[in-house]
């Protein structure tokens, strides 16, 4: 029980961090549902968990019976409120139907997601702060209160030497640094290789494949339909994940497709679509979405910090169960 608590108080030392940084830099947090349609989905509508009554899958209804799933991320919702707000967050529980019992995937795990009016540029300098922000918190801390949050030593020097501006390599020279072939996703093997390269620094991995580009063969990698295509290079999106030592990806972050007509053409065109439909379901499941979108929209951007993942960061943790208080995976729940 003593790691559980040591856990729930570091939990709790980086979430304040977070919401202290982006509160003093006019961020809003809203409380997105949890039992969402498609809309609250990432790229994989198969992790999707389905919410029923009885055996009934279809017990919402208004017209006609419709599924309901428990929520991947709240990013759509955030995206609803940015033309108005301009900059909004919410942290809540993300749930995916990873199997298995591995030391890197939960089923259930906490997510603090922002999106704001702003480019991918300054979404790159946010998610920096926001990390930087929270070692520095860290470190001011007196030496006997890092060690109550399980923060030795060792990890205190490391992280010391931890730079405010992060390294950025983009997907097309990570592969090449690797030598794996175009299309390949990228694993965490892979990704220790690229976090050896840079010195045990936080690393951003930047401009993946367009996934609605043709590119002559098919891509491992896959990312969500509505990241915007580069305008120097449309085979590419100005996406960026975020690299943690220890941790792996933590943070996924795009600027967003905003424009009506492109959004639900990119949306039509997505294997999340082809899987959704597959499943019985359609353009009805974004339909409140796409609304919004034709009502107002700006040019935005956005990520999802995995707060789990950042932990196994900050303790040199490479299993992820160790860094949740109740963690839970198919072999596991409470």
């Amino acid at each position: 029980m003593k790691d559980k608590i040591s856990t729930a108080k570091l939990e709790k030392q980086v979430l304040k961090s977070m919401r202290d940084y982006l509160e003093k830099e006019g961020f809003i947090e809203i409380f997105p549902p949890k039992i969402v349609r498609a809309s609250g989905a990432c790229e994989n509508i198969d992790t999707l968990f389905e919410v029923g009554v009885n055996g009934n899958l279809c017990w919402f209804h208004s017209k006609t019976p419709h599924r309901a799933y428990l929520s991947q991320t709240a990013q759509l919702y955030l995206e609803a409120f940015t033309p108005y707000l301009k900059k909004v967050y919410s942290v809540g529980p993300s749930f995916r139907a990873e199997g298995g019992n591995d030391t890197r995937h939960l089923t259930e795990f906490t997510m603090l997601e922002i999106e704001f009016a702003g480019d991918f540029k300054k979404l790159l300098e946010c998610i920096e702060k926001i990390i930087y922000r929270v070692i520095k918190d860290l470190l001011v801390l007196p030496i006997n209160i890092r060690e109550e949050l399980g923060v030795g030593k060792k990890e205190v020097e490391r992280l010391k030497k931890v730079k405010s501006a992060f390294p950025k390599v983009t997907y097309d020279k990570a592969i090449k640094i690797l030598g794996l072939p175009f299309g390949s996703d990228i694993s965490r093997k892979n990704e220790k290789k690229l976090i050896a390269r840079f010195d045990g620094h936080p690393i951003f991995i930047t401009h993946y494949p367009n996934p609605l580009w043709n590119h002559g063969k098919g891509i491992e990698v896959e990312k969500f339909f509505n990241m915007i295509p580069d305008p120097e290079n449309p085979a590419r999106v100005l996406s960026a994940d975020l690299i943690l030592p220890f941790g792996g990806e933590a943070v996924g972050a795009a600027q967003r497709v905003w424009k009506f007509k492109e959004l639900k053409w990119r949306l039509e065109n997505s294997r999340m679509f082809k899987r959704l439909k597959e499943k019985g379901g359609g353009i009805e499941d974004f339909g409140w979405y796409l609304e919004r979108v034709k009502e107002k929209s700006v040019p935005h951007a956005g990520c999802g910090f995995g707060i789990a993942r950042i932990l196994e960061f900050l303790r040199g943790e490479e299993d992820i169960k160790k860094v949740i208080a109740f963690p839970s995976n198919q072999e596991n729940i409470i």
